[in-house]
């Protein structure tokens, strides 16, 4: 065998060298051993910009930046490829005309087959592009990093594929209360509750996020404090270009009081609605009790009429007698739907509330039965409240017979009176009158429509429904309230809140008490109302008195009479009439006749103008008996203006 070596084939040198001219991608030359320029190929001449006449024999350092001349890293570059047999980095270079672009150099030595050094093959790719999308892609990732950090009403964190936490937010440590060191490697789980970690939840929100792409829900989660909070929580699986399960990324939000300003909206809403329906029921009961009451004022006048014609016959009598007792029932029915739609007529006073539960400590005890235990617990010395006598004592009757058919098998009724709102720094703001049984309690469906007018637990004609309606009414009338607690079971306390009277009321004592003897002479009466059943019925009732009654259906009509019938000496007139009501009607009056007597006819409280507020009042249904008062008190005030029997 020879020791000489195969000749070169000047055809494969030929196609190494069309191969290297051919790559236009990669600048691919060759160094001496000093660095200088030696070969150059298309890809060369394509991005850095010099012919190959320009560039052959140059130092290979005219492609590096100033500065890194500077830094020597030509002459280190070369170092580096000798000692370790390669040299490759990433850098700034310059073309031709000065401009920079990136780019990746790799420098092989090449050497002869005696190790000695020949010079350098040096290959560089343009990777400015890449690398601007890099730092593009940097920069993204970077604000993206920055945007989740500054995020605190959020908690947005990741999950490795197996759900252990890999990063964590400012959002996440303020609203879960983990400091990221004490977080990140745990599973995700602990922020669970204890039953939802049972039933799998955990895992099972990481295959619903899996399988269907997103998981979001609503639910109890837990504080590192042990706290829980209303979450919302979304999730979502990050996967790579090929699939590939990378993680999850996982959001959640604190809804805790957004659900509970929710509630109490709903809560508003519910309760205005309620208001808005309480007022329209009270506007209807207060409409029907006005008109019941016209009804009521014809039927119990036509019955005291008929009960002085029917002479002696005893089954005559027991029939009016048993009409009459159907209007009375007929009349408290009105008086409760008033009190309701808080238009009744109150006459408010100071009330000493020891002495007036005391005069009727002996009814109540009677109206409860010997099944019920009732005590009384109202000391002296309460502040004295402002009430209407007659509607307190019947709203405390209502309370407790409420209270006595709440224990069909008997029980205990306790009646107390206390001081409620005061302290040390303020005056007492009322006296609270308690009415506390030990029955069967209502639910909270009961409780809360307990005052709903109608409404009512007893059975089929047991009750209106309109008892805790009349006392709801009538504190809120009086500017108290009513307040009731009752648990299924543990019996009901009914609380009536009453005003104090103030100072000037306390000291403005009793009222004068006017003569109210019956009118020994007939009488000329101007009888105004719009009701003709009404107007008919109290025609005749002022006619059996003997009095002429010249009649007006309008305050028109009225005025127009006094024109007519100059002899009129007293008008009694209506105070609800349309287009000129009684009180517009009186002011009218005033100006053609300002001494004349005048009675006030009404079924419920309206408000009045001061000019007319002082005038007696005939409360609708009246009797025959409250006409007669109600014409006396009249001719009394205005005695001096009473024309003598001559005129």
């Amino acid at each position: 065998m020879s020791d000489q070596p195969a000749p070169r084939n000047p055809l494969n040198d030929d196609r190494f060298r069309l191969l290297v001219e051919a790559v236009v991608d990669y600048a691919i030359y060759m160094l001496d051993p000093e660095g200088r320029v030696v070969s150059w190929n298309s890809g060369a001449r394509r991005f850095k910009g010099y012919q190959e006449a320009e560039i052959l024999g140059a130092h290979f350092s005219c492609f590096y930046t100033p500065e890194d001349r500077q830094a020597g890293l030509p002459g280190r570059a070369l170092a580096i490829a000798v000692d370790q047999g390669r040299f490759e980095g990433e850098g700034w270079r310059l073309r031709k005309d000065g401009s920079r672009f990136w780019c990746h150099v790799v420098i092989d030595p090449i050497r002869d087959p005696d190790g000695q050094l020949l010079g350098f093959a040096k290959i560089t790719r343009d990777m400015t592009e890449q690398r601007h999308a890099e730092q593009t892609l940097k920069q993204s990732e970077q604000q993206f990093r920055l945007l989740v950090q500054s995020v605190t009403d959020y908690a947005i964190y990741m999950l490795d594929p197996e759900g252990h936490v890999s990063s964590w937010n400012p959002g996440a440590q303020r609203i879960k209360g983990y400091a990221p060191e004490d977080i990140i490697g745990q599973h995700f789980s602990l922020f669970y509750t204890p039953q939802d970690r049972a039933a799998g939840e955990p895992c099972n929100t990481l295959d619903i996020a899996v399988r269907e792409g997103r998981f979001e829900k609503q639910g109890w989660r837990m504080r590192k404090d042990g706290t829980q909070f209303l979450a919302h929580v979304v999730v979502d699986p990050i996967r790579a270009d090929n699939g590939e399960l990378l993680g999850f990324a996982k959001i959640t939000r604190d809804i805790s009081e957004v659900v509970a300003a929710q509630k109490e909206l709903e809560t508003a809403r519910e309760a205005l609605f309620q208001s808005q329906k309480l007022q329209a029921i009270g506007q209807l009961s207060g409409g029907i009790a006005h008109d019941f009451n016209n009804l009521l004022t014809v039927i119990r006048g036509n019955l005291e009429l008929l009960h002085k014609r029917i002479g002696d016959d005893p089954r005559l009598s027991r029939l009016v007698d048993n009409a009459l007792l159907g209007t009375e029932r007929g009349v408290t029915l009105t008086q409760r739907m008033l009190a309701f739609a808080r238009r009744q007529e109150l006459k408010t006073e100071a009330v000493d509330l020891c002495q007036l539960v005391g005069g009727l400590e002996g009814l109540l005890r009677s109206s409860v039965g010997p099944q019920v235990a009732i005590r009384f617990d109202v000391p002296q010395g309460l502040p004295a409240v402002l009430v209407d006598v007659n509607q307190l004592e019947l709203a405390l009757l209502n309370l407790v017979a409420n209270a006595r058919d709440a224990m069909p098998a008997g029980g205990g009724i306790h009646v107390k009176a206390r001081v409620h709102g005061a302290t040390e720094q303020s005056q007492p703001a009322y006296v609270c009158l308690a009415v506390i049984d030990s029955g069967e309690g209502m639910d909270e469906q009961t409780l809360a429509c307990a005052t709903d007018p109608f409404f009512t637990t007893k059975g089929l004609g047991k009750g209106t429904g309109l008892g805790l309606s009349m006392v709801h009414g009538l504190a809120e009338q009086l500017g108290g309230r009513l307040v009731l607690t009752s648990c299924k079971g543990q019996g009901t306390t009914a609380e009536l809140w009453l005003p104090l009277a103030t100072q000037d009321e306390l000291s403005v004592g009793e009222e004068p008490v006017h003569d109210s003897r019956p009118v020994s002479r007939p009488l000329c009466v101007l009888l105004v109302d719009d009701d003709a059943l009404v107007l008919n019925s109290t025609t005749l009732l002022l006619e059996d008195l003997g009095h002429r009654v010249i009649r007006a259906a309008t305050g028109d009509q009225a005025l127009e009479a006094f024109s007519v019938h100059p002899e009129i000496e007293l008008m009694v007139t209506d105070v609800a009439m349309p287009r000129m009501d009684g009180a517009q009607l009186v002011e009218a009056v005033r100006r053609l006749r300002p001494d004349i007597p005048v009675v006030l006819a009404t079924g419920y409280a309206r408000h009045l103008a001061e000019t007319v507020s002082g005038l007696p009042r005939l409360l609708k249904p009246y009797t025959q008996g409250q006409l007669v008062a109600a014409l006396a008190q009249a001719m009394a005030a205005d005695a001096s203006q009473v024309p003598d029997a001559g005129n």
